[in-house]
């Protein structure tokens, strides 16, 4: 692997101290349409010097830029065929809490051990884009003690590792033009803090499925029961279990009363983040739905595919 693999789409990157999540929208309609699509390609085309350059100043610190195209824009950025699962974010609507889907062109995951080098990253991303884009979501993550998220309990835990995580996060001889490539779903959750903390342990514990403490795993409920957050987020069928690649920060604003987590998932195969969703927020068995939504609310939910280095390249021709 050489250095440009493991700074650009570097889905199976180590967690880093510091993110920013950004999600533009392509200005790809009136009388500049065409110039705004050239320069979103020439900055996409070009996207492995620009971190290469920043990164340089501080090699140590982990800097890494990995973009996903969405549906919308996919025909005119990256040609008329498209990965076999692409297709916009599905609102998913429970009794009670709703997956909602939100536009979303472009997403830049950004992330570094010192937030200067993400800071500079993403400025240097932006003036090359100019005009061409549009803002739709900016988000600044930071690693919360041992990889906690807000809510106090260890997140990404059932990352897989090894061998299993380019099995689980990179599309392989199924789709074999869009190999090496992934798909990321994004939500920011908003937390109710106040009505959290006012939860026991024990109680919270219950809602997630692990100790807050020492983040050991509790026993599964019956198949007929109220189901914790670490089961409903588990997709398993008879050909095993299917993992996702978390890459989940949190945020906050104190002054402001914003705190949340941002969700970031990569996987092979959509429909099996489509799953997870489908599990928490209709339930399983449908009405028992994932009692964490009760305190986390989804403001934001895009839908991405993230090509292979050689694929952005190729943008080139």
């Amino acid at each position: 692997m050489d250095q440009g693999d493991e700074l650009m789409q570097s889905i199976e990157g180590p967690l880093t101290r510091s993110a920013v999540f950004l999600v533009l929208r392509v200005a790809d309609d009136g009388p500049g349409a065409a110039e705004a699509i050239r320069t979103v390609k020439e900055a996409l085309a070009g996207l492995e010097d620009l971190v290469k350059t920043v990164a340089f100043r501080e090699p140590r610190n982990r800097l890494s830029c990995t973009v996903g195209v969405g549906d919308r824009i996919w025909p005119q950025l990256m040609g008329a065929a498209k990965p076999a699962e692409l297709h916009p974010f599905r609102e998913i609507a429970g009794a009670t809490h709703t997956a909602i889907s939100t536009p979303g062109d472009l997403l830049f995951h950004i992330r570094a051990d010192r937030e200067d080098l993400v800071y500079e990253m993403e400025r240097l991303l932006l003036r090359a884009l100019g005009s061409s884009v549009e803002t739709v979501d900016e988000v600044s993550g930071f690693r919360y003690f041992d990889a906690r998220d807000l809510l106090g309990f260890v997140d990404g835990t059932a990352n897989p590792v090894g061998p299993g995580l380019s099995e689980s996060v990179l599309v392989g001889d199924e789709d074999p033009a869009f190999a090496g490539g992934s798909y990321v779903v994004v939500q920011k959750y908003l937390h109710d803090m106040d009505a959290w903390q006012r939860l026991t342990a024990e109680q919270q514990e219950a809602i997630m499925g692990r100790t807050k403490s020492d983040n050991v795993e509790l026993d599964d409920a019956a198949d007929d029961a109220q189901k914790a957050h670490k089961t409903l987020a588990t997709i398993e069928d008879e050909q095993g279990e299917h993992d996702i690649a978390r890459d989940n920060m949190p945020f906050a604003r104190p002054g402001s009363g914003e705190f949340g987590t941002y969700f970031i998932g990569y996987s092979r195969h959509l429909w099996v983040i489509e799953r997870m969703l489908e599990r928490m927020f209709i339930g399983d068995p449908p009405g028992l739905h994932d009692r964490l939504l009760d305190f986390s609310t989804p403001a934001t939910g895009t839908t991405f595919f993230v090509p292979s280095p050689a694929l952005l390249a190729a943008l080139e021709a």
